[in-house]
């Protein structure tokens, strides 16, 4: 290990100590840190054909902070049934149930508090899109009348609103 990732590293953990956000990578600038790693570990070669790879940590509005990362070889992707899929993108594809995952990670967790947005539709609407929401695995319950973004979902569900945003 050389001596700049040691010293990024002792940085991560010093930020970690003192509840400090670390300072982030600057995205855009043509630093590929994540992809070259993914390579490494699984290069596209003759004989391998690669992998796929979503990470994040991030803090919600509610203060709670989720790490996570899942990655999957890409024959492993393209031999998959992409029809599988569908059901999930379509729970996503409502404006109305985007907002709601929003507003849930943002903090309110029940369907009264959710009913009390404006332009959010009427109780029933909203049990029926929460509904939906849970059918996939966007949402659970903990307990009754309560409703979450379970943790294993909160970077997955950004990364898809990063992936459905245009390419600039």
């Amino acid at each position: 290990m050389d001596l700049e990732e040691r010293v990024s590293r002792l940085e991560r953990r010093m930020a970690e100590l003192e509840d400090v956000a670390p300072t982030a990578p600057v995205m855009g600038e043509g630093e590929f840190w994540a992809l070259d790693a993914l390579k490494e570990r699984h290069p596209v070669t003759q004989e391998a054909d690669g992998a796929v790879l979503f990470t994040g940590a991030v803090r919600v509005p509610t203060g709670h902070r989720y790490e996570w990362q899942y990655g999957q070889l890409s024959q492993t992707l393209f031999d998959d049934d992409w029809a599988e899929a569908a059901e999930s993108f379509a729970a996503l594809g409502s404006p109305v149930r985007l907002r709601l995952l929003r507003e849930i990670l943002g903090g309110l967790r029940t369907a009264a508090e959710l009913a009390a947005l404006e332009g959010i539709g009427t109780t029933g609407q909203i049990y029926h899109h929460l509904r939906q929401l849970a059918g996939v695995g966007w949402l659970h319950t903990p307990e009754r009348g309560r409703y979450e973004v379970p943790a294993g979902r909160v970077v997955p569900l950004l990364v898809v609103l990063t992936a459905a945003r245009p390419a600039t």
